[in-house]
């Protein structure tokens, strides 16, 4: 088989545009705290590293308390919001579902490695009718540590039964750069999702503007790496 033999995708902003769902339940959380809500393209830049910095983010915006002690208590209001509307208006971004088909039936193995917690991330693949075509979901409550922590990805090439250096890791944000790089995963990132951080100014093997420029990419990569 040639590189790669897995890859991992991210989940919000990368494979999924999932901001309108995650922004309707955070301007609900906020109004019953009495505070102003955000318009989609804000949330947006709030996204990554889990629920607890969304929300925290999400209060100093505002000049509220974000300790952790009033985040805490707000999370699980979140997810009460969130759960049930997380598939609402959450979409595939265009070409994802061609990429999947292709690489799972070429061979290769998929995964999701996302900080979204574990049983929302499955919710919506299977709303989204792609859960099939993973044979790895970790989450960000799936183990003890999130990415930047190398410790998701290198668990979900473990349930694949991949090594690290014949992966691939799809991401959009710092978070997955970090990961990918500690954990030995070369990483490409999309220039359309969600993120603090410009991904041209983060260590990458490679950016791609719509997934159909995917393939294009691991070529190249794939010429210059090993065969295993």
């Amino acid at each position: 088989m040639t590189w790669p033999h897995a890859i991992l995708f991210d989940l919000d902003g990368t494979l999924v545009h999932s901001a309108p769902d995650i922004a309707d339940a955070l301007n609900i959380l906020l109004a019953e705290e009495g505070v102003a809500g955000f318009e989609v393209d804000d949330v947006t830049k709030m996204i990554g590293g889990g629920v607890m910095l969304l929300i925290e983010r999400a209060l100093a915006a505002r000049d509220q308390n974000s300790d952790a002690d009033r985040v805490a208590a707000l999370f699980p209001r979140y997810l009460e919001h969130y759960v049930p509307r997380a598939a609402e208006k959450t979409r595939l971004f265009p070409g994802v579902r061609e990429v999947l088909d292709h690489h799972q039936g070429n061979g290769v193995k998929l995964g999701v490695c996302t900080n979204k917690p574990e049983a929302i991330s499955r919710q919506i693949l299977e709303a989204l009718d792609v859960a099939h075509l993973f044979g790895a979901v970790v989450g960000g409550d799936t183990l003890p540590v999130k990415k930047p922590d190398p410790a998701p990805l290198l668990a979900a090439l473990e349930q694949l039964g991949c090594e690290p250096s014949h992966s691939l890791m799809i991401g959009d944000s710092a978070a997955d750069a970090e990961a990918a790089k500690a954990g030995g995963v070369p990483v490409i990132l999309v220039t359309f999702g969600y993120t603090l951080t410009p991904v041209d100014e983060l260590e990458n093997h490679g950016l791609i503007d719509h997934f159909h420029e995917l393939d294009g990419v691991i070529a190249k990569l794939s010429e210059r790496r090993p065969q295993a």
